[in-house]
């Protein structure tokens, strides 16, 4: 039965009667997947249900609540045993992690750093903390990630290599860094990436806030960079309430990350000297505390996340008009997020009606190269990137 809401959702988005009926497939699909009929279908959200309040009243009990304790040091040694990296270190969130990894990447003021327009603002926002400049690649249509063939297309008409440094021949400047961004937790393609690096002189650097236990090939992502990132936010895979850590399989690096995130402050009993410019980046131990129980139970949520996935490709599949977005085959993927790529046209319509059924769904994120503060960046043709945020929609990947 067509409601009143339904026929103002034709009137003011100009939707028709067919469209009006796929509108109202999808959602009832994301139900039937989900297993919930009714009732709030959250985009994602925590679950609490192993040792969380055990390690958590320790800190408690204990006084050790803040940077200084053992879940520091659990935390991060279990990070290496999942992402097989050598050094893990545990910051205050997904941000201060990217700030530190193009610091010690070598990123100087002035220069340009490559990164997909697709991505949560805090990426490009990064660049910009070191007073470098965010240059906006596209991604691929196939796995949300850099596009390497459209990248090296790009740099070989748009730069030129001055021993061992690229210049973008349009500014004067050089381009150091390019950051990979897995997108909702699927692998871009690394490999293809990497090579591409290696022929114009980049350091590669991997954004791999969505992506624990998320594979590239058999290897966990976050491997392939001189450095590496993880977010620890509440909407993650695992959380910690407000963190994240940065990883890398240097290990002078790795000691220099450690010391310049907790304030470069030389060990002492009691004096306080800071030998260099230092940021209090530090993770408190009550944090690492919740992120290790949550890490105890990351099988689980993976099981979870990539059977809901599977629902989902199976509900979805020969519907016309939407496309359910698989991880790349060779993607172990997490599934942080859910993606159906729909028919141009559609797309706001169906975030109203979804939110009208209390199911958080949202589009991607506005393209970073759109947003007032990067307008003006340097950027190649942005065909892909601008289809997909027309188009992409994401929906729940809750784990309870």
């Amino acid at each position: 039965m067509q409601t009143e809401r339904d026929k103002s959702v034709i009137q003011s988005k100009s939707i028709s009667n067919d469209d009006l009926e796929l509108i109202k497939l999808i959602s009832e699909k994301i139900r039937i997947a989900c297993n919930i009929a009714s009732g709030e279908l959250q985009l994602h959200e925590p679950s609490f249900e192993g040792n969380e309040w055990k390690y958590v009243k320790d800190c408690l009990d204990s006084g050790w609540v803040s940077s200084v304790g053992k879940y520091v040091d659990a935390f991060e040694a279990k990070l290496c045993e999942i992402t097989g990296s050598k050094r893990a270190i545990a910051v205050s969130n997904g941000t201060s992690a990217l700030h530190i990894a193009l610091r010690l990447a070598g990123v100087l003021p002035g220069e340009e750093v490559l990164v997909p327009s697709i991505t949560f603002v805090a990426t490009a926002n990064a660049i910009s903390y070191v007073q470098a400049i965010p240059h906006f690649v596209d991604s691929s249509v196939s796995n949300l990630g850099v596009c390497p063939l459209k990248l090296k297309a790009w740099l070989k008409c748009s730069t030129k290599v001055e021993g061992d440094s690229l210049i973008n021949t349009a500014t004067g400047r050089r381009i150091s860094a390019l950051i990979v961004v897995h997108v909702l937790g699927h692998s871009a393609d690394l490999d293809a990436i990497q090579e591409v690096c290696e022929e114009f002189h980049l350091k590669m650097i991997e954004d791999a806030a969505e992506a624990l236990g998320t594979f590239y090939k058999g290897r966990h992502v976050g491997n392939d960079g001189i450095l590496s990132c993880l977010s620890f936010n509440g909407n993650k895979t695992v959380t910690t309430g407000g963190g994240g850590a940065i990883l890398t399989n240097d290990e002078t690096i790795g000691d220099l990350a450690k010391h310049i995130t907790t304030t470069a402050k030389i060990p002492h009993s009691w004096n306080f000297f800071h030998d260099q410019l230092g940021f209090n980046y530090r993770m408190p131990n009550i944090n690492a505390a919740l992120g290790l129980a949550q890490l105890e139970k990351l099988p689980e949520f993976l099981s979870r996340k990539r059977k809901l996935a599977e629902a989902y490709e199976k509900v979805f599949s020969n519907i016309e008009g939407v496309q359910f977005f698989k991880a790349p085959v060779y993607s172990n993927s997490n599934h942080w997020l859910n993606a159906l790529l729909l028919k141009e046209g559609i797309l706001e319509a169906l975030l109203d009606c979804t939110y009208q059924q209390q199911i958080f769904a949202r589009p991607l994120w506005t393209p970073m190269h759109k947003l007032p503060m990067y307008v003006n960046c340097p950027k190649q043709k942005l065909d892909n990137a601008e289809w997909l945020f027309k188009t992409l929609l994401l929906f729940p990947a809750a784990q309870n």
